[in-house]
């Protein structure tokens, strides 16, 4: 997938298949549609299936591209998809796999001011190792949080209408919570209390309280990444069917403490301001709203945003707020002072904003389906002070405040490390075998955990924990 679609698009997408296989099977004799009708409908589901045919290409060139990057790996180099030709590759589709691998070495060999540094297979394993995987969700996995609070755990909302919250050490799910009718699309930790904020497709966000008990830890098994050599390509069939580690025996949460209900359209995500008196929720109906939350009720709601808005993120000590959308911008919210509510607008990417999240200082990261990541200084809107370029889109992102470290989740199966100021640091291990192998969504960093300090989720259905050696990522830099 070269381009990430939203909760309820799979839905949509799933039903309009359906929906062209009735009705091109009835566009027979037999059926009662008006001539005129009937060619409009077939010309409107061939365009369906043609979108389709052209997502099913890019899928095959990005298969192709990945396992000549695990080949070249063992090089120490990669090559970045985005310089690839798509005519090229696409007017050659038809060609058997091996030509295709053929024309990639080719264009890889050719092309050598195109090529860029990469770790070495075995350094980064030792650098970034797989921990832990978490699986027990029925569809694909939005958003990954960590609690703030003792018990650490690990929170996972999932197009599959659940929340599920995880001991980081067993990978047992701790608590199931049921509650939403929709896709949830984030979950965040209440600052000081065991209360979770949950956004949701059914057009509400939910803040219930939890209570966990955590499990004996068992011994970590040995995650280590495979060679290259033993990979074997992993089909649909064989990915986690949702019964692992046993999500159905854990404590049910059903009902919310309260609901917050202002929006008109998906709510996409939401996030507690400094102190956790205060949620704001971003929606698809463009706006953000601003509650309170002891009494439930409407305090601010945020509008100027031309589309649907995708993320928003408060600040840790102040009372600054961003939203991202896909309207390219993503815009900083002010409400320090109680009779002011100043607004400012970041426009420097020129595809939807995919996150935009606060880090140390006066400076923002965003991230965009444009393949860009951007570090900002708030006191200077008009150009960002750092660029970094990548070869797929990119998706919620995170930043490890205390070392300025920037994990970026890409539609490509990836996840990268770059500094603040755009130098790449690592690629965590991927193969057929271990890493994520669809769509990768969020990360979360966790700096203080002694086991695993930064967490992966994706459209297969799993979490991913790891272990990240900051000291030798940065004495590699």
């Amino acid at each position: 997938i070269t381009q990430p679609f939203y909760p309820e698009n799979q839905q949509f997408r799933a039903g309009t298949g359906r929906t062209a296989e009735r009705h091109v099977g009835r566009a027979g004799k037999d059926s009662k549609l008006p001539s005129a009708v009937r060619n409009t409908l077939l010309e409107l589901f061939g365009q369906i299936e043609r979108e389709f045919e052209n997502l099913y290409l890019e899928n095959l060139e990005c298969e192709e591209i990945d396992t000549l990057n695990e080949r070249l790996a063992g090089e120490g180099q990669t090559i970045d998809g985005a310089e690839l030709s798509k005519g090229q590759l696409k007017t050659k589709a038809s060609h058997s796999t091996s030509q295709l691998s053929q024309k990639l070495k080719t264009t890889y060999k050719a092309s050598t001011s195109k090529i860029v540094s990469s770790f070495k297979t075995t350094t980064s394993r030792a650098i970034c190792q797989l921990l832990k995987e978490y699986v027990g969700h029925r569809d694909g996995i939005w958003d990954v949080s960590v609690a703030k609070t003792q018990p650490v755990v690990l929170g996972t909302a999932s197009a599959d209408h659940t929340a599920l919250l995880w001991s980081i050490e067993t990978g047992k799910c701790l608590v199931k919570y049921v509650g939403h009718v929709g896709s949830v699309n984030s979950i965040k930790f209440h600052p000081t209390e065991q209360v979770a904020l949950t956004a949701s497709g059914d057009q509400t966000a939910h803040i219930w309280r939890y209570i966990v008990q955590l499990p004996t830890p068992q011994p970590t098994a040995d995650c280590n990444q495979v060679s290259g050599e033993d990979e074997v390509e992993i089909s649909d069939k064989d990915e986690p069917d949702g019964d692992g580690e046993g999500s159905s025996d854990c404590p049910t949460v059903r009902a919310p403490l309260t609901s917050l209900k202002s929006h008109q359209g998906v709510v996409i995500a939401a996030d507690w301001l400094v102190g956790g008196k205060q949620a704001v929720t971003a929606s698809w109906d463009r706006t953000a709203n601003l509650y309170d939350v002891e009494t439930s009720e409407l305090v601010h709601s945020l509008t100027g945003h031309d589309q649907e808005l995708t993320h928003c993120c408060t600040h840790p000590t102040q009372r600054l707020v961003v939203t991202s959308s896909r309207d390219t911008t993503f815009r900083l919210w002010d409400f320090r002072d109680p009779s002011i509510h100043s607004v400012n607008v970041f426009q420097g990417h020129t595809d939807t904003v995919t996150s935009a999240v606060f880090t140390v200082g006066d400076n923002v990261v965003s991230g965009s389906d444009d393949r860009t990541v951007k570090v900002w200084d708030l006191k200077n809107m008009r150009s960002p002070i750092a660029t970094i370029r990548t070869d797929s889109a990119v998706n919620r992102i995170s930043v490890c405040v205390g070392q300025r470290i920037i994990a970026l989740p890409h539609d490509n199966r990836q996840v990268r490390l770059f500094d603040m100021s755009g130098v790449r640091l690592a690629r965590l291990p991927r193969s057929n075998r271990q890493g994520h192998r669809r769509m990768v969504c969020c990360t979360a960093w966790c700096e203080d955990h002694p086991i695993c300090n930064l967490f992966t989720c994706g459209f297969d259905r799993q979490a991913i924990g790891w272990n990240i050696n900051i000291p030798a990522l940065l004495q590699e830099k």
